[in-house]
């Protein structure tokens, strides 16, 4: 038999039981959620990213929601509630966007799979001056008591500085929380979950 045969031959055996080598195979779906989040082109769009995230669970759109230094000169910055930082005082410590990621994925992995987490914000008001936006609302976070089937209620307002990174997108470079009732606050949860 000629060389050119047997190739042939070999050819021809392989393409029938190459076990579909060559056809497509199915889609798999992604290892986690990659959520709603859109690029911030206005301070709404960070707004509504940021709602999304927490109620998504998902940290690393959380996160993007803040200031990274490596897009501008600014560092993210967090002011608590009056009062937290005698209980807390790790929140008065250059509080950035490290321990603001570590907080978030603590409150993830002690949220029950099954359980929501659901931010409400109301009263919003945006202010402009010059390249950074002012924005402040009350907010209801609602959070499942980690110790029993109860949900725990954090409210209070926050004031949220915003500017335009050097990609163009909103984000916040510093987050104010205020303590406007007798309810707990977002300051709290956050102090209560770093460690």
């Amino acid at each position: 038999m000629s060389k050119s045969i047997i190739n042939i031959l070999t050819l021809i055996f392989i393409t029938q039981i190459g076990c579909d080598l060559l056809s497509v195979r199915n889609a798999e779906p992604p290892d986690k959620p990659r959520g709603t989040f859109q690029f911030a082109v206005t301070h709404e769009d960070l707004i509504v990213n940021l709602i999304n995230s927490v109620k998504e669970k998902n940290s690393q759109n959380y996160i993007a929601c803040l200031t990274d230094s490596a897009f501008t000169n600014i560092s993210f910055s967090f002011l608590p509630s009056a009062g937290i930082g005698a209980v807390h005082p790790v929140l008065l410590n250059n509080w950035s966007r490290t321990e603001e990621e570590q907080y978030f994925n603590n409150l993830i992995i002690r949220t029950p799979i099954e359980s929501q987490l659901n931010l409400i914000l109301s009263e919003s008001q945006s202010i402009f001056q010059a390249d950074t936006v002012i924005y402040s609302a009350k907010y209801n976070f609602i959070v499942p008591n980690f110790s029993s089937n109860e949900t725990n209620n954090f409210q209070g307002e926050l004031k949220f500085k915003m500017i335009r990174d050097s990609r163009f997108g909103w984000t916040i470079f510093n987050w104010q929380d205020i303590k406007n009732s007798d309810s707990p606050t977002w300051s709290e949860l956050k102090g209560q979950l770093t460690y």
